[in-house]
């Protein structure tokens, strides 16, 4: 008997390309798919160590292989630092992911058997397509952000030829906004997403990267993206390669019974302490605050939130990560903050959260996010409305899908000094809490996002179209 189809799936080593790559992994296990899942040996570890402290540790490898790949980053090395982890990544990822297929044809099925196809997070870049086709596997791109910034990417040409961007470097070649098409959403020349990394060491070498990527992408099976038709249908006409099969349910399977298991984070979400906390909030009442795993704050701005949540009046649950704050692990918050959370039992501070249980949870009223593309369909399909504070990268995009087009959200907005003020977040979340047409906005998009994903929906059947290629 032949052995069923062996998956490798490869993510781009950060937590909001881990997250829907796993769940992409499972997803293929569902459908009798073996998968091996080859991250990075620092996340991998990370994954590995956070599973262990919660209940998705039996979980996590069940149909899923996980393997580890050396990024050629030093271990103390600051990983955020993206330019030189996506440049380091091909030079010595590539030539492991490359033996790892081929002795998977001689392990005699130990292993899983042979590896049949590729599924790439189209940030890793060329290599990953590249290996697939030398090693003669079937090979899809999943891009795990919206179909409008693959978009831009695939458009490169076109941008250079309408001298919206520079040919060597990918920079704005002037301030101002264009479209794709005409019913697409307008971008600023400013925030295309490799411009918005956060650090221009390399920009040169890391436009090149994603040049090259285009090219091997061009040679692929399938580009599918973590997106619905509902939510960019004027980009998925323009740009028909592009398959929407999400929004995946990101970061929470099925465990055991009744209960549901987080996998892929990097940190421990707080799940009993969140949940017990929410129960106890009325409906539509709770301010939910998350930032991903990359935004940082200054000292100034970190205290200005912590104010405004504390002015809004409303009850909040704040994620605030480790390393949330420039300069340290330490947080600095406005003199008895912390302790008047406690007392008046308004609000909770958590390090991490199972965000997809918390959107759904009836308490949850609005969402202060920094528009992760993630974040941004669990909100939609959680019926949410946003707050929207973007970071950097794809998040201004995003924002603009938010605010401008779908209109389930509404802009944080610096002041004359670059701070989003206490008294501006207050009184956006008053605004959220009280217009009526943006939830009936919202839920309609949530309707959509749910109809795409169950029996007879345009993702699902995507999906299911997909597999059957990869299994033929």
């Amino acid at each position: 008997m032949a052995p069923p189809p062996h998956a490798l799936v490869i993510p781009y080593p950060a937590q909001g390309h881990v997250i829907p790559l796993l769940e992409l992994a499972h997803a293929l296990v569902d459908r009798g798919f073996t998968v091996t899942f080859a991250n990075s040996e620092f996340n991998h570890r990370r994954v590995v160590a956070a599973a262990a402290m919660s209940e998705s540790s039996t979980l996590l490898g069940r149909g899923v292989r996980l393997v580890a790949v050396p990024d050629g980053m030093e271990p103390g090395e600051d990983r955020n630092n993206l330019v030189r982890l996506t440049l380091l990544m091909a030079e010595h990822m590539a030539p492991r992911v490359e033996d790892l297929i081929r002795r998977s044809s001689d392990d005699g099925g130990a292993e899983g058997g042979p590896i049949t196809c590729v599924v790439a997070d189209y940030n890793v870049g060329a290599w990953a397509l590249d290996v697939a086709r030398r090693t003669g596997v079937r090979s899809a791109a999943i891009w795990p952000a919206s179909a409008a910034v693959l978009a831009s990417l695939l458009s490169i040409d076109k941008l250079v030829q309408d001298k919206i961007i520079d040919p060597q470097d990918g920079s704005a070649l002037a301030q101002g906004t264009f479209q794709l098409s005409v019913d697409m959403p307008v971008m600023q020349t400013s925030q295309l997403a490799w411009n918005c990394i956060g650090n221009h060491d390399g920009q040169e070498a890391l436009f090149r990267y994603l040049v090259g990527g285009i090219r091997a992408v061009d040679k692929c099976d399938f580009v599918l993206c973590n997106s619905f038709h509902g939510a960019e249908p004027a980009t998925f006409a323009r740009f028909p390669r592009i398959v929407p099969v999400g929004p995946l349910l990101t970061g929470e399977r099925r465990g055991s019974g009744s209960k549901t298991a987080v996998v892929g984070h990097f940190w421990r979400p707080e799940d009993d302490a969140c949940m017990s906390w929410l129960d106890a909030q009325a409906a539509m009442s709770v301010v939910y605050v998350a930032f991903g795993s990359f935004t940082m704050f200054d000292t100034r701005q970190f205290r200005e939130l912590a104010l405004g949540l504390e002015l809004s009046g409303r009850p909040f649950l704040w994620v605030v990560r480790p390393d949330i704050v420039l300069g340290g692990d330490v947080h600095d918050y406005p003199d008895g903050f912390l302790d008047r959370v406690r007392a008046t039992g308004r609000g909770m501070v958590v390090a991490w959260s199972p965000q997809q249980r918390v959107l759904s949870h009836p308490s949850v009223a609005c969402f202060v996010s920094h528009c992760g593309w993630n974040s941004t369909m669990e909100g939609v399909r959680n019926g949410v409305p946003f707050l929207a504070w973007p970071y950097f990268a794809d998040q201004f995009v995003n924002q603009g899908y938010i605010c401008d087009v779908w209109k389930v959200g509404l802009r944080a907005e610096a002041d004359g000094s670059g701070v989003i003020t206490k008294e501006h977040i207050a009184g956006r979340v008053e605004e959220l809490m009280s217009d009526a047409s943006m939830r009936e906005r919202v839920e309609a998009m949530k309707k959509a996002a749910l109809e795409s994903i169950n029996r007879g929906g345009s993702s699902l059947s995507n999906f299911d179209m997909f597999v059957d290629a990869m299994k033929a």
